[in-house]
């Protein structure tokens, strides 16, 4: 699977937000989006994901076969195999793990697909009758990445899923990335700042600035080139 992001304008409350805005993945490679807080990154995974409806532009799926899925319901977007990581984790608070997992599954997960999760996360399974209010931070950054996971996904996007997170648990989400990709899921995550965490994890990045795309290339290019440092950190 494939998405390719061409151009998209996006319009919020008579705001342009988006201004051209063009990137692609696929399955089994980790990209980035990079760029100050404000430039419009969460936007553009809400308009991937189908919540923002692009006033220009197209968001390409290939799956063996190609369509377009800017203007569709996220419901249907997640249908096609795209699952989201939104910034702040937005767990239930008053359900327990388990309950939250089941919330994004739809129904009572069969056995095989939490055997799955918990061995990926097995300090979920721990606590997994625990309520989200009663979780640390990085317990709810793995509950959250848990129920992107529940529906089988083959593209994952985060956003700045690493913000916020002591060391210790900025390294297991790190690990969970890498084992993802290993699986052969596509993540496309955020960073507004320090790009030094995801250095080593990510295959490509691409540089956003005020709603349009100033870069792509490796990390190490883009720290390496002065104007585009300049746009992004303004140093």
């Amino acid at each position: 699977m494939k998405i390719l992001v061409r151009d998209i304008v996006v319009e919020i409350s008579g705001v342009r937000v988006l201004n051209g805005v063009s990137l692609e993945m696929e399955e089994g490679e980790v990209v980035a989006l990079i760029g100050r807080n404000g430039a419009g990154k969460t936007t553009t995974l809400k308009t991937i994901m189908g919540v923002f409806k692009p006033s220009g532009g197209s968001i390409e799926l290939v799956d063996g076969v190609s369509r377009r899925i800017d203007g569709l319901k996220p419901y249907k977007i997640a249908g096609y195999g795209i699952s989201m990581v939104p910034q702040g984790r937005y767990i239930f608070p008053d359900l327990t793990v388990e309950e939250n997992l089941e919330v994004a599954y739809g129904s009572r997960p069969p056995k095989h697909i939490l055997d799955e999760i918990y061995s990926v996360f097995p300090d979920l399974k721990r606590i997994r009758d625990r309520r989200g209010i009663h979780l640390s931070g990085g317990e709810q950054q793995m509950l959250a990445i848990a129920r992107a996971l529940i529906r089988s996904p083959k593209i994952i996007l985060m956003d700045e899923p690493l913000e916020g997170l002591a060391p210790k648990i900025v390294a297991r989400v790190r690990e969970v990335i890498n084992s993802l990709r290993g699986d052969g899921i596509g993540i496309l995550i955020t960073e507004a700042g320090n790009v030094n965490r995801i250095r080593d994890i990510v295959d490509r990045v691409y540089g956003i600035d005020r709603g349009e795309t100033i870069f792509h290339g490796s990390i190490d290019e883009l720290v390496g080139n002065e104007s585009v440092r300049r746009r992004i950190w303004g140093v």
